[in-house]
């Protein structure tokens, strides 16, 4: 019992000292990786970069600080995290990345904010590792020797192969590894042009011997654990480029819905190349069908026509390839306009006078395309008077015109054009045009009423022009400004009844719309024109839409609601409602907004208010949330949520918080808690009451005891006053084995994700790592660092430092123990003589660019002399020693183990099964250097009791 009363004592203290602290601090953060870099070369850059290998899973861990606890958010420079990373953010602490991509590189940055402060940025580069098949192609040369008449036959193999990091080639002719120099008849060279992505081997005037296997091997040298690749080319005397035949004709024109094959066969090459077909360069579509060099492509439609190449290739020299178009046979509806005589700058037909009539067809092909005219359905061909012409130099083609000179009565009818392909298949196309007295050019008018138009927006609305004059033209639409465009995006919108009808109105489309006749399918005139006005009524646009206001009894509160914009902006009414009730209404004078006024609130004043502005469209409204609701709490998460142990199967855990905004409500005087253990649906609750008012900032602690080992538990926090429940906050307590507060019995394996309330120093230049050897990946390291933990497993914890860039030399990493007490001996609670304790942990060091690893004892009140306890210098080999050192502290300490990065990379540190026993350290191991003696002179501190060694987090 005395033990139980002592660690409550002492816990209570330090509570007392915490709970008037202002806690609130902006955010920190730091990024960490789940897993090894992976380098080229050491220290090349200055900045943070994580490598990996393509393919492999990108796993990068946001740690943030600060409280409130910080929101955190992972964006991107460029490329993605995802696939549409760019688009996005990943808002978690961990960002993962499955199968990585090489575009998937890149800066990636974690933000974190609390509405404290700046927010708090670090970004980390990533950069992955790949190395793609190598690609040899050759190209031969043939030169002609001056006064000799003898040939000289050159070769060159060109190596490509893309990577990152950049690739280094080599060459070997069968099992012969080639260098410059090594073969006078043998050049290696890289091109200039290149940029050292390509060797190339030049084989000068070709020997017997020279006709062999080579391989091309690229590497990137194992970085990553990526491993060499290489492709193999067969010279012989044979080896030539390829060389294709067509079994088609040129062009070849088919029908809509006939099946098209298309036959392509190599005629030489050595290597045998491979055949390929490209419809203009782009992919073929997908219900075409390829056999070897054959494609086939059923049931042909016009979208498929265009130009098909059959590619060649076998790398030697440059691909063959042959094209064929594809014309697929069609007739597209045509268009006709009616010309008046030009030379009398003629409006409308007259008697006597010269009349065109234009046809205008599209064929495919253009060449196949007939016309031919008919007057009241019989065949009219072409005299003196009546003048039928297929070209016209002033008119695209595909048109064909009827001239009727010196026009008589009997010339009124009805004329057909009629267009037919010559080979027939396609059905014709035939265009009537009637020319009689009636026959009159267009008048162009607006009718009364349509202009200008008012509606309300999200109406559909007709706009209309009316059309006069035989035969009616197409009417083409467009805004009267004409960089504007129109609703459906286009600059023109054609209608063939006059009308534009716009489904869901907008307040963009408010404006002048201009409608004009065009000269198809009527005359071939000046365009008549007019002009109709839109209005687009729309109710106002009001702020806020809804905000939620704090109050609490008995305070006075303004509330306002503002006007943005309306359309009619001139009457405007306002009306201020709570609930259903009204209570204020008015009309907007100068003003653009209005202000409710509620000088002491008292109960029936809390809910919903309404302050509802109208006008001719309709009604905008801002709403107000009035309520005495208490803010939610906000759970401390920078302590390490100490757990202790009251019995063997219960587990306990400080649960902290502080309170956002308590003074803009009532007091809250007592806090709902709830609980259940994850998984499961029934909760316990009890109230935990508040004295006295809360303040901004003040912490607020209550003990979880009971706790079942090892459950996890949601905790649900509700503040209470006397206007009912608040918000409510929830949080996850999991359980993780406690550091035992007996030294006696301390023990460490880091085993846990809280490594036993160790702490990383923060004035360091690195941080140790927490990690195992079954997740990492020893490949890209081999020859430093563990293979297993101290006990021999590959799934066990260790923590360790990581030598690789961007490390330097000479950096240093600190790992703190939690803060230890020193017991009394005496039953005054003063300490009469330093205590003696063992100091205990296993190390690894192995690799040949081993540093130091020093231990060293803090103690409170000896700022700025931690002493030095015990250190080792150099590569110990590659197995776990334990190193035990005596301790004689007289005041709060803490251990600290620091490891300093050597020359290289092949440093890595390790330490595991840190333990602190009371007593003189039993067979010491011979590498422990030193033992620290007591000091003879008393500390201030040695009047700090307690009744047995806790933990103290002296930082808070």
């Amino acid at each position: 019992m005395g033990l139980v009363f002592g660690l409550l004592w002492l816990f209570n203290i330090f509570l007392e000292g915490i709970h008037c602290q202002g806690v609130y601090a902006p955010p920190t953060v730091r990024i960490i990786h789940s897993g090894h870099a992976c380098n080229i070369e050491e220290e090349r850059y200055t900045e943070r970069v994580y490598t990996i290998r393509e393919g492999e899973t990108l796993e990068l861990a946001c740690l943030v600080s600060g409280h409130p606890r910080p929101q955190i958010r992972w964006t991107k420079t460029a490329g993605s995290a995802s696939d549409r990373f760019q688009d996005s953010s990943v808002f978690n602490e961990t960002l993962r990345i499955i199968r990585i991509q090489r575009h998937q590189g890149g800066r990636y940055y974690c933000k974190a904010e609390n509405g404290l402060g700046s927010p708090a940025i670090k970004s980390i580069r990533v950069d992955v590792y790949y190395l793609d098949d190598p690609i040899v192609t050759v190209h031969q040369s043939i030169g002609e020797a001056k006064e000799q008449f003898y040939y000289e036959r050159t070769v060159f193999l060109r190596c490509m192969a893309n990577s990152n990091p950049p690739v280094r080639y080599s060459w070997r002719r069968d099992k012969e590894f080639l260098s410059q120099g090594s073969d006078k008849g043998v050049e290696i060279y890289e091109p200039f042009f290149t940029q050292g992505e390509t060797k190339i081997l030049k084989l000068k005037n070709l020997r017997p011997q020279d006709y062999a296997n080579y391989s091309c091997i690229a590497s990137v040298r194992n970085v990553c654990g990526i491993p060499e690749k290489n492709v193999l080319f067969k010279l012989s005397n044979k080896t030539a480029s390829p060389t294709i035949k067509l079994l088609v004709e040129d062009p070849i024109v088919v029908n809509p819905g006939q099946s098209v094959t298309l036959v392509c066969v190599t005629s030489g090459g050595e290597p045998t190349p491979t055949l390929t077909w490209v419809r203009n360069t782009d992919e073929l579509s997908k219900k075409s069908r390829l056999n070897g060099g054959t494609l086939t492509l059923p049931a042909i439609s016009m979208e498929e026509a265009g130009v098909y190449s059959c590619v060649a290739s076998n790398n030697v020299g440059n691909p063959a390839k042959k094209s064929t178009a594809i014309v697929v046979r069609g007739l597209k509806k045509g268009r006709f306009w009616i010309t008046p005589d030009p030379y009398h700058n003629d409006d409308n037909i007259q008697i006597g006078r010269e009349v065109k009539i234009s046809c205008q067809v599209e064929a495919t092909p253009p060449e196949e395309l007939l016309f031919s005219w008919l007057k009241n359905g019989r065949p009219l061909r072409s005299s003196e008077r009546m003048v039928i012409t297929h070209t016209d130099p002033d008119v695209q083609p595909g048109t064909t015109n009827l001239d009727i000179i010196d026009l008589k009565f009997t010339d009124f009818g009805t004329y057909t054009c009629v267009a037919v392909l010559k080979n027939g298949g396609i059905p014709e196309v035939s265009i009537d045009v009637n020319i009689s007295s009636t026959t009159v050019p267009p008048e162009l008018t607006v009718p009364r009423g349509k202009s200008p138009m008012v509606v309300q927006e999200g109406d559909t609305v007709d706009l209309q022009c009316l059309v006069s004059g035989k035969p009616k033209p197409i009417i083409l639409w467009s805004r009267a400004d004409k960089e504007v465009p129109m609703p459906d995006g286009s600059l023109q919108t054609e209608s063939y009844d006059g009308v534009l009808r716009i489904v869901n109105v907008s307040r963009e489309m408010t404006g002048t719309y201009r409608c004009a006749t065009s000269q198809y399918n009527g005359f071939n005139v000046k365009p008549r024109e007019a002009l109709v006005e839109l209005t687009v009524q729309y109710p106002p646009v009001v702020e806020p839409v809804f905000t939620e206001i704090r109050q609490g009894l008995g305070r006075a509160f303004t509330l306002n609601c503002r006007v943005l914009r309306a359309h009619p902006s001139k009457v405007l009414k306002y009306e201020w409602k709570l609930g259903t009730r009204l209570l204020t209404m008015g009309q907007f004078d100068q003003r653009d907004e209005t202000d409710y006024h509620v000088r002491a609130l008292n109960r029936e004043g809390y809910g919903e208010y309404t302050c509802e502005v109208t006008n001719e469209a309709g009604a905008g409204a801002c709403r107000f949330l009035v309520t005495g609701r208490a803010y939610a709490p906000e759970f401390y998460y920078d302590t390490y949520s100490a757990l202790w142990q009251n019995r063997p199967r219960v587990y306990g855990f400080k649960l902290q918080w502080t309170q956002q905004n308590p003074l803009s409500v009532d007091r809250i005087v007592a806090y709902r808690l709830g609980m259940k253990q994850t998984g499961q649906s029934r909760w316990w609750e009890q109230e935990i009451p508040m004295e006295g008012a809360i303040a901004k900032g003040e912490l607020i602690t209550h003990n979880l005891t009971e706790l079942i080992k090892p459950e996890a538990y949601l905790v649900r926090l509700t503040p209470i006053t006397r206007f009912g429940e608040g918000d409510s906050t929830d949080r996850i307590i999991r359980y993780s084995a406690p550091v035992n507060p007996h030294l006696r019995e301390f023990q460490c394996s880091f085993e846990d994700e809280a490594v036993c309330m160790f702490t990383q120093d923060k004035t360091d230049d690195f941080d140790w790592t927490r990690h195992s050897a079954a997740t990492r990946d020893t490949k890209y390291t081999p020859n430093t660092g563990p293979s297993s933990d101290r006990a021999g497993s590959k799934q066990g914890f260790y923590m360790y430092i990581e030598t690789s860039r961007p490390r330097l030399e000479g950096e240093k990493a600190r790992l703190l123990t939690p803060t230890f007490n020193v017991a009394p001996k005496s039953p005054y609670g003063t300490v009469t003589a330093a205590p003696t304790y063992c100091f205990g942990f296993y190390y690894h060091m192995y690799g040949k660019h081993i540093g130091a690893l020093n231990a060293y004892l803090r103690q409170k009140g000896h700022s700025g002399s931690d002493s030095s306890l015990w250190n080792l210098v150099g590569n110990q080999g590659d197995r776990w020693k334990q190193a035990k050192v005596n301790i004689h502290p007289i005041a709060s300490f803490q251990l600290v183990l620091e490891g300093i990065r050597g020359p290289g990379i092949e440093g890595d540190i390790a330490i595991d099964d840190v333990t602190i026993e009371e007593g003189e350290c039993k067979d010491p191991p011979p590498n422990n250097l030193r033992s620290l003696s007591p000091p003879t002179t008393p500390h201030i501190w040695q009047f700090l009791v307690t009744l047995t060694l806790v933990f103290v987090d002296l930082q808070r």
